[in-house]
């Protein structure tokens, strides 16, 4: 099968640059120095080629996504690192044998975790990042609730989200050291052994976490490229050329290819084409103006601006090799396994 064979809007993955950014990372945070984020790519084969690489425990964002690396066989030290309520379906998964650690923020996700059959937590403390965590001064009091209702408090977690994207490197360097500061002194008060955090934008500044929580470095997206964080982007939505505007004297001319609202993730804007300027997106199609004249029929590689909603859209990615858009070989096809809830 070749690219032409696929029918479009399609997830593809560059092979070569997929491998070269998993060992890439993989160099940087050996072994279980590296929690790879599942959230970003929802796909066990993929996590497969990560445990490759030496990945020995993984973070994951739902429920969803613990019990579907734990039926893929990589539930030996799964991470949810996010406060969840009911945690029945996560206690099932533990009775079973897996290994499954939980933030806890408040003592209600504390009392919940108990509840529901969970056996070990990590703090969640807040960095900086205006979305979950708990107050640095509060974290040794919440492990003390943690330990009293029975848990095993592994450690600490802290994410500078807000930090990963930052446009200067050097000033990203110094606000994570400000906001690992802050976690290090919550990790004083709570204890034991895990520090973990980070993601792809820090994860060549960030020396204070003992796990390194990165996901996106894996695919990429044109955020964390307009960023610089040095991974090259491996997966594209591949696009059709539906319709071609020759140019007016009111209006130059434009192109229209079949990748739209519905196969992208917006929240960080318009994605790019290659030689190319976006103008917008609509619910199937986006349009642009390209560079050199383009026809209907032609493929085009379109450049999501936020991965993990993007892959979430997708029932499947397929991982090629050759000249892409033209006549790349599809290796494989992978089924983007932890979507939904």
């Amino acid at each position: 099968m070749h690219l032409a064979d696929l029918q479009t809007p399609a997830l593809v993955v560059d092979a070569d640059l997929l491998e070269a950014n998993l060992a890439a990372m993989a160099a940087r945070w050996p072994g279980a120095t590296l929690r790879p984020h599942v959230k970003a790519h929802k796909t066990t084969a993929l996590a497969h080629r990560q445990a490759a690489h030496g990945a020995e425990g993984f973070t994951c964002a739902t429920i969803r996504e613990v019990e579907g690396m734990v039926a893929a066989g990589l539930g030996q030290d799964l991470l949810l690192a996010n406060e969840v309520l009911d945690t029945r379906r996560l206690g099932a998964l533990v009775a079973q044998g897996a290994r499954v650690t939980l933030a806890v923020d408040s003592p209600e996700t504390v009392a919940a975790a108990a509840a529901g059959g969970v056996r070990e937590v990590l703090v969640d403390v807040n960095v900086g990042l205006p979305r979950c965590g708990c107050r640095p001064e509060d974290a040794g009091a919440l492990a003390g609730r943690a330990r009293a209702a029975g848990l095993a408090v592994r450690g600490v977690m802290g994410y500078e989200g807000h930090l990963q994207a930052w446009p200067d490197a050097d000033e990203r360097a110094k606000l994570t050291e400000e906001a690992m500061a802050t976690l290090l002194a919550a990790h004083a008060d709570v204890g034991g052994d895990v520090v973990s955090g980070g993601g792809t934008g820090t994860s060549a500044c960030n020396p204070w976490v003992t796990e390194m929580q990165a996901g996106s470095y894996a695919l990429m997206d044109s955020a964390y490229t307009a960023a610089g964080v040095g991974y090259g982007q491996a997966l594209h939505v591949l696009g059709t050329v539906v319709h071609v505007s020759a140019a007016r004297p009111d209006m130059p001319a434009y192109a229209v290819a079949d990748v739209g609202l519905k196969a992208l993730g917006m929240d960080h804007g318009n994605p790019t084409i290659p030689d190319a300027q976006v103008w917008f997106c609509s619910d199937e199609h986006v349009t642009f103006a390209p560079e050199a004249p383009v026809r209907v029929g032609d493929r085009v590689l379109v450049v999501p601006a936020h991965i993990d909603p993007t892959v979430a859209l997708h029932e499947r990615m397929h991982v090629v090799r050759g000249s892409v858009p033209d006549d790349a070989e599809v290796l494989e096809s992978w089924t983007v396994d932890l979507r939904g809830w």
